[in-house]
C-alpha cells in the first residue's frame, strides 16, 4: 500500500511539472505570480541586491587597497632588508630616519606579504640579539608557501625554545621543520637538532632514533658522522 502511495505521488509531481513545461497558461499564471511578488516587495529585493553588490565591492577594493599596500611596502622595506643583509641589524629593524625599518613594515603594512616576510627578518634578528621570546612571536607569525623557507623558520622557532630551556616546543618545531618538504640538503640538519633536543629532554630511545634516521637515510650529509658518533655514545650509556 506504502509503494503504491509513493508511486502515485511520484507520478501526480510528473504530470504537474509537465503541465508546467507544455501548458503556456500555467507558466503564464507562474510569471505573473513572480511578477507581482517583485512589485509587492521591490524595497526588499531592491535591498538585497544592493548589499550584494555593496558586499562584492567591498571584496574587490579591499583586494585592491591590500596590492596596492603590498606594493608600497616592498618599496619602504627595500633598504631595511639590505640593512639585514649586512648583519645592520639596529638599522633593520628600526630605519636610518630616512628609510624605514623591518618593525614599521611589519605593524604599518599588517595582513600584506611584505609585512608577513619583515616578520621572519625581524625574529631571526631578535634571535641572534638573545631576544628569544620577542624571536618566537614574530617568527610564529610568518607563514610562507616556499617549503625551505617555512621550515627555516621552524627550526628557528626550535632554536629560541631550546635556549629558554623549553625542549618541549623545541622538539615540537624540529619535527615540523624536518617533516616539511623532506629533502637531503636540510633536512638531516633539522634531525640533527632534534636529536640533540630530544636527549636535553632526556629522551635517549628517541634521540637514538632520529641519529639512526641521519645515519640510514642521509648519509651523504654534513650531519652523517656526527649522529653516528653521538648514536654510539647513547648506545653506550643506555647499555650500561
Amino acid at each position: 500500500m506504502a509503494k503504491t502511495d509513493i508511486k502515485n505521488k511520484a507520478q501526480a509531481q510528473q504530470e504537474q511539472s509537465n503541465e508546467l513545461l507544455e501548458n503556456p497558461d500555467v507558466i503564464a499564471d507562474r510569471l505573473g505570480r513572480g511578477e507581482a511578488f517583485l512589485k509587492q516587495n521591490s524595497k526588499i529585493v531592491g535591498g538585497i541586491i544592493i548589499a550584494i553588490i555593496l558586499v562584492i565591492a567591498g571584496v574587490l577594493f579591499f583586494q585592491i587597497n591590500r596590492e596596492n599596500q603590498n606594493k608600497k611596502a616592498q618599496e619602504e622595506m627595500f633598504q631595511a632588508v639590505y640593512y639585514w643583509e649586512q648583519d645592520e641589524t639596529d638599522l633593520a629593524l628600526n630605519g636610518d630616519g630616512d628609510n624605514v625599518g623591518l618593525l614599521y613594515i611589519a605593524d604599518e603594512y599588517s595582513g600584506t606579504a611584505s609585512a608577513n616576510l619583515a616578520n621572519f627578518y625581524i625574529g631571526s634578528i631578535y634571535l641572534s640579539e638573545g631576544q628569544f621570546q620577542n624571536a618566537i612571536d614574530h617568527l610564529k607569525k610568518f607563514s610562507s608557501d616556499d617549503f625551505f623557507v617555512q621550515s627555516r623558520a621552524y627550526s628557528l622557532i626550535g632554536d629560541a625554545y631550546m635556549e629558554l630551556d623549553n625542549t618541549s616546543d623545541a622538539i615540537t618545531n624540529y619535527k615540523k621543520a624536518a617533516d616539511h618538504n623532506e629533502n637531503k640538503f636540510f633536512t638531516p640538519r633539522y634531525l640533527y637538532k632534534l636529536a640533540i633536543a630530544y636527549e636535553e629532554a632526556g629522551d635517549v630511545s628517541n634521540a637514538i632514533d632520529t641519529y639512526s634516521t641521519i645515519e640510514n637515510q642521509y648519509f651523504e650529509s654534513y650531519e652523517f658522522t656526527a649522529a653516528r658518533k653521538h648514536k654510539a655514545r647513547l648506545e653506550g650509556l643506555a647499555s650500561r
